[in-house]
């Protein structure tokens, strides 16, 4: 055997509400004067939910604005007093209490970012890495594919069915490679072990709690070439049953998931969350140019695995480097790539911001807390996972 795992939280889950906030206020913001700088971040802890951070911004939002992004966004989450858990239980709408502690960005950093001649420079100094794979559909590493799929399916059912399940949701899938060769190939051989723990109302057994998560990891359409539900391992709240969940019974943070939104540990991080922050912070917008890199790389076929890192420094609008990682599995010299990719596209803040329309988050297009949601990277209808230069890639072969 040689195994690896990924897992995946849902956006029930006290740290992604907290991200989920996060980004709503920056939807909400960016919608109403695209020019917002903001770093909102947000810590929810039982009832209390406090924002702080920098925030510059025409927009008007009020504390009692504040405070209705937060019900609104915990709502559409599925903590809308609606489901069949006590007060006690988890948490609901009318018992929440919202701090605002937002102060105005500091005006030395903001002239280092809002330039004269039009360009953007980082807002912060910082490390990205973008990655890609061949072990799915869409470039993304089977262990974290897997676990998002199983999360979404059970995250689904208990919007739907809020008199059996809580919203507060975890999954972990166990690839085995077999060889360390294979794994390096990106050649899963099978799903080896599952873990979906969820809570549940206090009048349900835990045998029937299995027997409906279990259908419901049967109904999840997982590659038949690689799950046999026969041999892999499943464990479905190992621990027992449990109904007490939400922010009342474990706090959440802000960009406490980097793992879960990104990659799901087959490759770095860099040094900050993307969520709570606008487009011009790198941590953001870095990752997405560094995955949209990847990806289109691999997709060409010039690998079957890249890892690009992006680096800044604050107020400086070029990257400071720009480094393509192919881990042996490339037909051309990760110098020749890296420098090519560093001639051929800007990669300032300005240019990403454009190229992936990152000041204009909207129903049509993509919604901060969505992605905040659904994860950073890997899901295909977002900007920066367009296969639009695959073409100028695989002219390089």
């Amino acid at each position: 055997m040689y195994l690896f795992t990924s897992e995946v939280v849902s956006p029930g889950h006290p740290d992604k509400c907290a991200d989920i906030i996060a980004d709503s206020i920056v939807d909400r913001l960016i919608m109403e004067d695209p020019t917002s700088r903001v770093a909102s971040e947000v810590f929810v802890a039982g009832k209390h939910v406090i924002i702080g951070g920098e925030v510059t911004t025409n927009a008007k939002v009020d504390v009692a604005g504040y405070k209705q992004i937060v019900l609104d966004a915990l709502a559409k989450i599925g903590y809308d007093g609606k489901a069949a858990f006590t007060k006690e239980e988890c948490l609901h709408p009318d018992d929440v209490e919202v701090q605002v502690l937002l102060n105005r960005q500091s005006p030395e950093i903001n002239q280092g970012v809002d330039q004269e001649d039009g360009e953007i420079g980082a807002g912060d100094q910082g490390i990205m890495f973008g990655y890609a794979d061949m072990e799915s559909a869409d470039y993304m590493p089977s262990a974290i594919t897997y676990s998002r799929i199983l999360m979404e399916k059970v995250y689904h059912y208990a919007l739907k069915h809020n008199h059996k399940l809580g919203v507060d949701i975890k999954t972990q899938v166990t690839m085995d490679y077999v060889t360390k060769e294979n794994f390096e190939n990106c050649r899963p051989q099978s799903i080896h072990t599952i873990v979906v723990s969820a809570p549940c109302v206090s009048s349900m057994h835990i045998d029937d709690v299995r027997e409906l998560i279990m259908g419901l990891i049967l109904d999840a359409a997982l590659p038949t070439n690689l799950f046999n539900p026969n041999e892999c391992i499943i464990h479905i709240n190992p621990t027992g049953k449990y109904v007490s969940h939400s922010s009342l019974h474990d706090s959440g943070l802000t960009g406490r998931k980097l793992i879960v939104d990104s990659f799901g540990g087959y490759a770095p991080i860099g040094g900050g969350a993307q969520s709570s922050k606008d487009y011009t912070k790198v941590d953001r917008s870095g990752l997405y140019a560094g995955r949209w890199l990847a990806k289109n790389i691999v997709a060409s076929g010039l690998s079957k695995k890249a890892i690009v890192q992006l680096s800044y420094a604050i107020g400086v609008a070029k990257p400071v480097s720009v480094t393509v990682d192919t881990m042996g599995t490339g037909s051309m010299d990760d110098e020749k790539l890296s420098d090519f990719v560093l001639k051929t596209f800007p990669l300032t803040p300005r240019w990403i911001t454009e190229k992936f329309g990152l000041d204009k988050p909207s129903e049509e297009t993509f919604l901060y807390a969505d992605v905040a949601a659904r994860g950073q990277v890997g899901q295909s209808d977002y900007p920066w996972e367009k296969l639009d230069e695959v073409e100028t890639f695989k002219a390089l072969k």
